[in-house]
């Protein structure tokens, strides 16, 4: 059963096991597939870039989830994002920090950040909420 919340920006979330579904990536809809993938996003979300305090999925940073399960409690998760600029001097800490989140969900034995450049970032892959939040 699927219930909607709405947030505090007004947003209209659901909520609910059920799968597929879809959540907001930046500016655009990803369709989620499994409860397990679910949760790699929701641990995504938990990731700050530590000079904007938007998380990591709001700004749109994150391009791509690629979920390896085909051998039985050897789950691996593939990471394609971006950052804010390319000169980050945070790189390695986000990059961390999103490995050790994504670690954290259950089943999970490796996770493989890949930070990319293209396409580049700009604030227009950023979620209405995010934007609200940085007053843009």
């Amino acid at each position: 059963m699927t219930q909607e919340n709405q947030t505090v920006t007004g947003e209209t979330t659901q909520v609910g096991n059920e799968y597929p579904r879809e959540i907001q990536v930046g500016n655009r809809l990803v369709p989620i597939k499994t409860e397990l993938e679910g949760k790699i996003w929701d641990a995504l979300k938990e990731c700050y870039d530590p000079e904007i305090p938007v998380n990591i999925v709001d700004l749109g940073l994150v391009y791509q989830i690629t979920i390896d399960d085909s051998v039985p409690e050897e789950t691996n998760v593939f990471v394609k994002m971006t950052l804010t600029a390319p000169g980050c001097g945070m790189a390695p800490m986000i990059a961390a920090d999103v490995r050790r989140r994504v670690m954290l969900v259950q089943t999970i034995k490796n996770a493989h950040i890949d930070i990319v450049f293209d396409p580049p970032w700009t604030p227009a892959m950023m979620s209405e909420a995010a934007k609200l939040m940085l007053n843009m």
